[in-house]
């Protein structure tokens, strides 16, 4: 899978979610339409890791997590950035999410679970805060950003 290639896959997802709250109604809909087992899930999930394989995915490397902002907020996408972390056993630094969050979870060794969630769809409203935390197991985690808000906490 090539980056550009990705970049078209998760524009199709951001195009149907674009202007919608970010919200349990939403957390719903995305396991439902695109949740663990779906063609969409398991199509996103092969391309996060061969594209960790291929060096383009998690480039960089920190406190045990390998992660990496794959796109930055544009309009292509909704204004979404797409982060996607690699993590295993593990809590990450606390943070906010000012516009929310929305993750799709990808276990890849083991039953990993993420925030406590299972494989699929997570989605934070604006305002949540959260040291996210991997599980009983490796997990990739997709993260989009509504204009790629985050503010990590001191």
């Amino acid at each position: 899978m090539s980056k550009d290639s990705f970049h078209q896959l998760v524009a199709d997802l951001t195009g149907q979610i674009a202007g919608r709250p970010l919200d349990q109604d939403l957390d719903q809909w995305l396991n439902s339409q695109h949740g663990a087992g779906s063609p969409s899930f398991e199509k996103l999930r092969q391309a996060c890791i061969d594209g960790v394989a291929e060096g383009w995915l998690c480039d960089r490397e920190g406190g045990g997590i390998r992660y990496g902002r794959v796109f930055k907020a544009e309009d292509a996408l909704s204004r979404f950035s797409v982060d996607v972390v690699d993590m295993r056993d593990l809590a990450g630094p606390h943070h906010t999410h000012p516009n929310g969050e929305i993750d799709l979870i990808m276990p890849i060794e083991g039953d990993a679970t993420f925030d406590g969630r299972p494989a699929g769809w997570c989605v934070y409203p604006p305002g949540s805060a959260h040291r996210p935390t991997v599980a009983q197991g490796r997990a990739l985690v997709l993260y989009l950003l509504p204009e790629g808000q985050i503010k990590f906490t001191q």
